[in-house]
């Protein structure tokens, strides 16, 4: 089978001998009904194996609280039909967001997100369709900290194949502090009503990059016991103090595929090469500690985005094919639900296939790769897929994600980012804004190392 191809399939009959190709070869069904099957998590019924994952909108107000673009986009998700909805990556100190319009949650505006929360579960009732169960992602963005106009990276170390721009390493008083603002994000979480918090560690955020924090001395560097040492006591503290009204999820990566010893999750001869040992070892223990639920990833889109979202148009050729990028992040999360069979596990990697996702995810739930189905650019493109695939015998192929990657490309312009192809009554126009005048992103970088 050739590298790099576009999607390209007219009939699953296409698809499926693509799909024969690739390693693991995920499997497919054309019987949709274990997408509605509910399952429970923390001891809450969840309506159906489909997820919306976490995608930032980056269209907050400057305190960090939801903007208007906000509201409109989780009253959609909400609507859509999804048992699972993960609320975005939501900084839990300012000097932690990604941009100046991420969410930020603290004290002086609670209040607004219990009005997102309510808004988004009224319109779930409106529409007919299940509650869901609903994750709010805490973050720290660390490497990638811009909370004003320029970056202010806050690194966990040295990074010789990350940096860009110079970083100031965090210290371990600073790590100590930063444990109690996720807990004081996660009581807030649990008073405005969500049903779970996620504490994200992947993508090259801090608590992921310190999870391959193998040249940091101190506390929480070197060792594994030391690199896994912050991710443990948060998700301890979460569960300790507000465990009884609110669960604990993760999104994970488990693979960044970046070269050893800067990479978490990845083999020491070839970070092309997965090793989920310590990945593994990792949710074991945060499981014992309370975890009931993660959403499994990888890769660094900053980095090498190819890994964790495989696109069709971008600005460089990546070293493999679409589809084998889809298997290898399935694959990803069927290793990890079949170590720790007690934690809810979420696959990634189903938008780039279209309409034949619902069918990927139909299987792979059937055969207990993992327990739900998560999409992410799906979503901003097709709020309601998981009405359609539950009851419309599948997905529309003229309201899916096109995997332009355009949705990205809005952020990094400094824009709200949305679907410019499904959505462009409102996000054509902010498109072509912020690409006015600019040249084509410089993805130099990333291509020295695919």
């Amino acid at each position: 089978m050739s590298t790099f191809a576009p999607f390209h399939y007219r009939s699953p009959d296409d698809f499926r001998r693509d799909l024969a190709e690739v390693e693991p070869s995920p499997p497919y069904t054309d019987d949709l009904t274990p997408l509605g099957a509910p399952v429970d998590v923390a001891g809450k019924t969840v309506a159906n194996r489909l997820a919306v994952h976490p995608m930032e909108g980056a269209d907050g107000e400057a305190d960090g609280s939801p903007g208007g673009l906000t509201f409109r986009r989780y009253r959609r998700f909400a609507s859509g039909g999804a048992g699972l909805l993960w609320f975005e990556a939501t900084a839990v100190r300012q000097d932690g967001r990604a941009n100046p319009r991420q969410l930020y949650i603290h004290a002086g505006n609670a209040d607004a997100y219990k009005r997102l929360l309510d808004e988004a579960l009224a319109a779930a009732d409106a529409s007919g369709g299940p509650r869901p169960f609903t994750v709010l992602q805490l973050t720290h963005s660390g490497r990638q900290s811009r909370p004003g106009p320029a970056p202010e990276p806050i690194i966990a170390e040295v990074n010789p194949v990350l940096d860009r721009v110079p970083g100031r390493v965090v210290t371990d008083d600073e790590l100590q502090r930063l444990r109690d603002d996720y807990l004081a994000a996660a009581r807030l979480a649990a008073a405005v009503g969500f049903d779970a918090v996620d504490v994200k560690a992947c993508h090259g955020y801090l608590l992921g990059e310190l999870l391959a924090a193998r040249g940091r001395p101190g506390r929480y560097g070197g060792s594994f016991e030391n690199r896994t040492r912050l991710m443990l006591e948060i998700v301890e503290a979460i569960a300790a103090s507000v465990g009884s009204r609110l669960a604990v999820a993760s999104r994970l990566g488990v693979w960044d595929a970046v070269e050893y010893p800067y990479g978490w999750g990845v083999s020491e001869a070839d970070p092309h090469v997965p090793d989920f040992t310590e990945p593994i070892r990792l949710v074991r223990l945060l499981s014992e500690r309370g975890l009931c639920l993660v959403d499994v990833t990888c890769g660094n889109p900053y980095f090498n985005p190819h890994v964790n979202r495989p696109f069709d148009k971008g600005y460089y050729t990546p070293p493999q094919r679409q589809l084998q990028g889809v298997a290898s992040l399935l694959g990803a999360a069927r290793t990890v639900q079949a170590a720790v069979p007690e934690v809810a596990v979420v696959g990634t990697g189903l938008s780039w296939c279209r309409q034949f996702g619902a069918n990927l995810a139909a299987a792979c739930v059937r055969d207990g790769w993992f327990t739900f189905a998560g999409f992410g650019r799906q979503s901003f493109a097709y709020p309601d897929f998981a009405r359609d695939i539950l009851h419309s015998g599948g997905l529309d192929s003229a309201k899916c994600c096109v995997a332009c990657g355009n949705c990205t490309v809005m952020m990094r312009d400094g824009q709200p980012a949305g679907c410019m192809v499904r959505d462009g009554d409102v996000y054509l126009p902010i498109y072509r804004e912020g690409r006015k005048d600019k040249p084509p992103l410089d993805m130099s970088r990333i291509a020295e190392h695919v």
